[in-house]
């Protein structure tokens, strides 16, 4: 009875043992054709309105990090900013809708927010100042940032019952202040139309067809003041999270086309900042892939419903509530950040905005020293945006299922780029890359990358520049964790320690040169950035 036991009980273990001990990986990338694409500045970053008495769990993680009390003339700030070339910033969240703007015929005590138990959120309303407005967009154009603005939608309406809100949204005060900020020639690109409003709301909620009305007339004002401007902003909508199908699908159809230029959704799949179990589900890759459903439903509502609009994600930051102060500001979060950047990429997602760039637990910049956290290098810093291109390819994968890839066109230069994700805590991929062209994908058994077809008629070419034995090479870049430690707050490149340098600067992030043909090695917990100079694929032509 015991041997039968212990037989079962190898049995069951078998595939894990398997997906662990499987140490070669075979992926093929198909370069013929793209199956989406991104915006060019497709990782954005936002600046949040909670002010320091905003808390969770007994923590109080903002700090100095609102709107309306940053630094901004930090030199890390700057810095980090400046590195990107642009980076897209997103000035909004949970309080933009309780926002008054101290501008125009409308002059409020201008008093920035406080405590109230009777007020939206647990504050009472906030005013930002056009003295503060003027000095963020002085942080904003010497910077070079691409903004978008979230405005207050619930100005003028009233509160019914179970916090639905009711009537037309009172518009003059955001007609000022959008006046006034095109007076001044501020970079705003984009305006958000609301915050968590969509479906049940969160603490808030409005009507889809009253939304849609007020989409309509927020296009029209914005229409009439930039009809001198020869570059026109995008409008965008609503800011909430995807749980309610029908509600986005009847925004789409009565505000109708020519009116709002992209869905915005949000993001927080992990759980609450005091899960036991975020660090967990970051490192099970069936988890984290369940969130695919949710691209996809985004996906074919805009087809069915709104076909004139794009997808964005006006705001993610994987746990809610201002973030898991063990996980969220450490490697490991760098696994769910990069999973999702590839996964909103293979859906159509043009632009991610990841919450927050300072402040709560998971800021790409530590709020009090605003040195970079590892996010900020691994992600929306800056390896995928110096090198992953908006062109994103199909590939096929055979291995092990604690391994995830994405391959995209390289940025801004010929070649492509590719993301291998290791989640694995003791398995050591070489993991073997090829071109589509003359593969025979039934005799190697490799899994397609969902419905994507190709065509298999061309001889494999790889090109790129040489390395010390004259060989064709590829770039690589390994970022592990200081010490093995995934919860680390310090970053390895290659081996060395990702950090600012004495002037404050961001480092240079330099690959090692490794012979194209050779196996790529991911070590056990560990990402990396691969860049095929010149690798074959017609898809994948830059553009000047």
């Amino acid at each position: 009875m015991v041997l039968k036991l212990l037989l079962l009980l190898f049995l069951y273990s078998l595939p894990v043992i398997f997906s662990q001990d499987n140490a070669n990986v075979t992926i093929i990338i198909q370069g013929s054709v793209t199956v989406a694409e991104t915006d060019d500045s497709f990782i954005c970053a936002t600046i949040d309105w909670w002010p320091p008495q905003k808390c969770d769990y007994k923590n109080c993680p903002w700090g100095n990090a609102s709107v309306l009390n940053l630094d901004l003339n930090n030199p890390y700030l700057s810095a980090a900013i400046k590195a990107f070339n642009p980076l897209r910033v997103r000035v909004g969240g949970t309080l933009q809708d309780r926002i008054v703007y101290d501008v125009g015929i409308f002059k409020p005590n201008c008093a920035p927010f406080s405590v109230s138990d009777s007020g939206l959120f647990g504050f009472s309303a906030g005013c930002l100042s056009m003295e503060k407005w003027d000095e963020l967009n002085h942080l904003f154009q010497k910077t070079g940032a691409i903004v978008i603005f979230g405005l207050n939608a619930l100005q003028g309406r009233r509160q019914s019952s179970e916090g639905i809100w009711q009537g037309p949204w009172n518009s003059s005060n955001a007609h000022d202040f959008i006046q006034y900020t095109i007076s001044k020639g501020y970079p705003v690109t984009t305006w958000e139309f609301g915050n968590e409003l969509s479906g049940h709301g969160i603490g808030a909620s409005v009507d889809a067809e009253q939304y849609a009305k007020d989409l309509i007339l927020l296009k029209t004002i914005l229409s009439d003041l930039y009809r001198n401007s020869k570059s026109k902003p995008f409008l965008v909508a609503p800011g909430g999270f995807f749980n309610d199908e029908e509600w986005y699908a009847q925004l789409l159809e009565a505000s109708g086309p020519n009116v709002l230029n992209a869905l915005t959704h949000h993001i927080y799949n992990l759980g609450g900042g005091d899960d036991p179990n975020i660090a967990e589900r970051i490192k099970d890759p069936n988890y984290l892939s369940g969130f695919a459903d949710t691209f996809r439903a985004v996906q074919l509502t805009l087809q069915e419903h709104g076909p004139w609009s794009s997808a964005w994600v006006g705001e993610a930051g994987g746990v809610y509530n201002s973030g898991s102060p063990q996980v969220s500001n450490t490697f490991l979060n760098s696994f769910w950040y990069l999973d999702q950047l590839g996964m909103a990429s293979k859906y159509n997602t043009k632009v991610y905005c990841r919450q927050a760039l300072i402040g709560g637990n998971y800021g790409l910049l530590d709020k009090e020293t605003f040195v970079p956290n590892p996010d900020y290098y691994s992600t929306s810093a800056l390896l995928w945006h110096q090198l992953m291109g908006k062109g994103v390819l199909a590939i096929d994968i055979n291995g092990s299922p604690f391994i995830k890839a994405y391959a995209h066109c390289r940025k801004s230069e010929s070649g492509v780029s590719l993301l291998l994700i290791n989640f694995s805590k003791s398995a050591t991929f070489n993991t073997t890359v090829h071109n589509d062209l003359n593969v025979d994908l039934v005799e190697k058994g490799i899994q397609k990358d969902g419905s994507f077809a190709h065509n298999l008629k061309r001889t494999v070419s790889w090109i790129g520049r040489k390395v010390s034995d004259g060989s064709p090479s590829r770039e690589e870049y390994h970022l592990t964790a200081k010490d093995g430690d995934y919860l680390s707050r310090i970053m390895l490149l290659n081996g060395s320690p990702l950090q600012i340098t004495e002037s404050g600067d961001i480092p240079e992030l330099r690959p090692v040169l490794v012979a194209v043909n050779a196996p790529i090695s991911i070590a056990p917990m560990s990402i990396a950035f691969v860049v095929f100079p010149n690798f074959e694929a017609h898809a994948c032509v830059p553009t000047q």
